[in-house]
């Protein structure tokens, strides 16, 4: 008996914050449900499995993953989390850790992992939103993971496309978000 092709499609898990769960906009209209419909439209079997949650830190994703890989046994996996890290101004060290961690366990799953970076507004501090924006690259470099350098580039700070807490992307940007995903996560289809 043949299996339904959803249940036997390879998983690509994403492991976010409120920028992947949608926050303030419908999810239908979130960067996650427009990069399920690309893949669909070019051929590419994958599902989507949004394992984002609004709030979410780098420690308490890192807690929830190795159920989330046990459960969903994905090829790829997307890591979009430490925005709330830094917005709570938390040690970027321990960050690094928690990020190096998950790309570590998620390689060790066998799957394939993709970086999302943040930047921090200016008003953090030089010092801290450097060594915040440096954590992305490094873990990358040093765990050999696909990189996307500044997940919100060409939508943070741009008028209609925040929404009024000017932290989170409104349905206007969600396209740029997966033109900034696609080239590093096509990559390793």
């Amino acid at each position: 008996m043949a299996m339904p092709i959803a249940a036997a499609a390879p998983k690509i898990l994403i492991v976010g914050d409120s920028l992947s769960a949608g926050y303030g906009i419908d999810l239908r209209m979130g960067w996650v449900a427009l990069l399920q419909k690309r893949l669909k439209e070019k051929g590419y079997p994958y599902q989507l499995v949004n394992a984002s949650i609004s709030g979410d830190t780098s420690a308490s994703a890192l807690s929830r993953l190795p159920g989330s890989l046990k459960r969903h046994r994905p090829e790829i996996v997307i890591i979009e989390i430490g925005g709330n890290d830094g917005l709570q101004g938390l040690s970027a060290e321990e960050m690094e850790q928690n990020i190096r961690s998950m790309v570590v366990q998620s390689k060790q799953k066998g799957a394939k992992v993709v970086l999302l970076g943040m930047r921090l507004p200016p008003n953090y501090g030089p010092a801290y939103t450097e060594r915040f924006f440096s954590v992305y690259r490094r873990v990358a470099e040093k765990q050999g993971a696909s990189l996307v350098p500044f997940f919100l580039e060409g939508v943070a700070g741009k008028d209609g496309l925040m929404q009024a807490d000017g932290i989170h992307p409104t349905v206007e940007a969600q396209p740029t978000l997966v033109e900034n995903v696609w080239p590093a996560l096509s990559g390793l289809f």
